[in-house]
């Protein structure tokens, strides 16, 4: 029955069958998925969360700061109770993404963060910058069910304000700009969606920042990004290769893990409300 009352008071009331978001039934079985792809219960989880595409970071996070560590059916996950933080490898893509930012509101994370490896499209970027997004395109099918394809992929503010601090409390810089998040892996080779590229004026260019701020945003969970250039797919001899990525992970990786650390830390210390929305 459609209640007049509570229309007046929230313009924005969405109609109950299309309330998937608080429905407990998913969230349910959402717990249930959690524990099964990552081997860890949703309670066993920290308020805060890192996510990252590859295992190198998860191992360098539990050596450097874990307390424990499973390996479930489908992604792996590690936790620092000292630092109040978890991490989860969930692999690659827009499909992973938003399947494991659906997971994680079933727990009500305070603040999720992506760590992720970028090519960067803009000519004054290199190897070992950082960006910080502002927002994202959604290039890529998974967000599209999730919110309309005319809603903007954005971050949580504050997650991203956390992050600025720590990268210039230890004296370094970062980028802002926009990502283009695509699900068109070989790209580099077709010179059509190049030349779009070009017109766009991307600085860069992912997998699964649009869809994490996308899902992150119609889930109601924060969630923000800071992202490491990994190559320059554009430039002569720029697209990542087996020597290039071993050498990004070498340099720069651990910086990386340490600022996401950190800034996840800062959070569950100071106890600030993260959400900037209201719904």
């Amino acid at each position: 029955m459609h209640d007049e009352t509570d229309e007046m008071a929230n313009p924005y009331l969405i109609p109950d069958s299309n309330r998937i978001y608080a429905n407990e039934a998913k969230m349910a079985i959402a717990r249930d998925m959690l524990e099964r792809y990552t081997g860890t219960p949703p309670d066993e989880f920290e308020k805060q969360i890192i996510l990252t595409n590859f295992g190198y970071y998860l191992e360098q996070f539990y050596e450097n700061y874990g307390s424990s560590r499973t390996q479930g059916s489908a992604m792996s996950a590690a936790h620092s109770k000292e630092k109040g933080v978890s991490i989860i490898n969930f692999s690659i893509g827009a499909p992973n993404a938003a399947l494991i930012i659906e997971l994680l509101a079933a727990t009500d994370p305070k603040a999720v963060l992506f760590l992720g490896l970028t090519g960067g499209l803009h000519r004054s970027l290199k190897v070992g910058d950082f960006i910080l997004p502002t927002a994202a395109i959604r290039d890529e099918g998974a967000s599209h069910h999730h919110l309309p394809r005319q809603v903007p992929a954005l971050p949580t503010f504050k997650v991203q304000k956390f992050v600025s601090q720590m990268i210039l409390e230890k004296g370094m810089d970062y980028r802002t700009g926009v990502i283009h998040t695509t699900d068109y892996r070989f790209w580099e080779f077709d010179e059509k969606f190049k030349a779009h590229l070009y017109e766009e004026r991307a600085l860069a260019i992912d997998m699964e920042t649009a869809t994490l701020f996308s899902v992150g945003f119609a889930s109601k969970v924060p969630v923000g990004a800071v992202l490491l250039v990994s190559d320059l797919p554009l430039t002569k001899g720029g697209i990542k290769t087996k020597k290039s990525a071993n050498s990004v992970f070498q340099n720069y990786t651990d910086l990386h893990l340490e600022i996401g650390t950190e800034a996840m830390s800062q959070i569950a210390l100071r106890g600030e409300h993260i959400r900037h929305y209201r719904w």
